[in-house]
């Protein structure tokens, strides 16, 4: 029971709360940035897509499908650095490179780098690994729309053979 005290009273409630604020501040940054980025992309291909199917240019189609999958995945990338400059901007880390490998490791939630966060600072990988969560998940969803449009363009495209 002593120990259970000692650990609350020497819990750091102040470095968590700082943690916590910058954390959900750069969460909120990148998932606005996220939402704007996919709605625009998505937007276009939906537009185009329109208009390619009604000209009968089903090809086109597909290749804006490919195209789209690009930009989607730069996006991605795109917040990675975000989460990268933001890290250096607070102090957490001192090269470039390593803010790189921390914030896609955890974006990505594969975990293939060690945490090399200071102390004070270790909850900070909680909130990228949300927004790569709600991001990635985010996009798997525009992805799964996307792909619809393409199998309509494709039986459009094949309708009169018999089989694909």
């Amino acid at each position: 029971m002593n120990n259970t005290i000692t650990a609350l009273i020497d819990f750091p409630f102040a470095l968590l709360a700082r943690d916590t604020v910058w954390g959900i501040t750069c969460l909120v940054v990148i998932l606005i940035f996220h939402g704007s980025a996919i709605n625009h992309v998505y937007m276009r291909f939906e537009r185009l897509t329109r208009q390619n199917l009604a000209a009968h240019q089903y090809n086109r189609v597909f290749f804006h499908f490919y195209a789209t999958f690009v930009f989607l995945a730069l996006i991605h990338l795109l917040e990675i650095l975000f989460w990268a400059v933001f890290i250096l901007f607070l102090g957490i880390m001192a090269t470039p490179l390593a803010a790189i490998l921390l914030a896609g490791s955890c974006y990505t939630t594969v975990g293939f780098e060690s945490d090399t966060l200071i102390n004070g600072w270790k909850t900070f990988a909680f909130f990228i690994s949300l927004s790569g969560l709600f991001s990635l998940a985010w996009t798997t969803s525009i992805m799964i729309g996307m792909t619809t449009a393409y199998k309509n363009a494709w039986d459009q495209k094949y309708r009169h053979t018999s089989s694909y």
